[in-house]
């Protein structure tokens, strides 16, 4: 094979910033914006049962925002393995469409940080509760879809030959 094959091109990282061949550093990434929060989620739970709500409620603010700015981290790094993927593929059409999710999702928890930070901490966000809730389950879906593109379509995964090596 060779490297005017689209799917060994999109194996291959287009930089070191990317992360070297086998292991993209993306999906390392997104596990500081969905580890931040589903955390964000469990405070306002918590918030919403104990007496003085008002720590959890900063602390899942504090939380949405590390989460937005991995998301950003983990987008530029996307955006790397994506621009690997040649245009007019069903791998890239489904890049594109996990890209836009995870982008929408981002705004999404910048808007419900910015409706947290007009209110006051004394009470846990029912708007921001939901719009985690909402803006989480639209990130399972993308990240389905992110599954997909690395188990199913194979990008940015080490191609066959390299993996038969672990099994011989």
């Amino acid at each position: 094979m060779t490297t005017s094959d689209p799917l060994q091109r999109a194996k291959r990282p287009r930089t070191v910033l990317a992360g070297p061949y086998g292991h993209p550093f993306h999906p390392i990434a997104v596990t500081i914006p969905i580890g931040a929060w589903t955390a964000s989620i469990v405070f306002d739970l918590i918030g919403f049962f104990v007496e003085d709500p008002t720590p959890w409620a900063i602390g899942a603010q504090v939380l949405i925002a590390i989460g937005i700015v991995g998301a950003l981290l983990a987008a530029i790094l996307g955006f790397l393995d994506f621009s690997v993927i040649p245009s007019g593929m069903p791998a890239h059409r489904t890049a594109l469409l996990h890209m836009t999710l995870n982008l929408a999702v981002t705004v999404l928890f910048a808007v419900n940080w910015f409706i947290r930070s007009g209110e006051d901490h004394d009470h846990v966000s029912v708007i921001g509760f939901v719009l985690s809730i909402v803006g989480l389950a639209i990130l399972g879906i993308s990240g389905w879809l992110g599954g997909k593109l690395a188990y199913h379509y194979g990008v940015r995964v080490a191609n066959e030959e390299t993996q038969r090596q672990g099994f011989v």
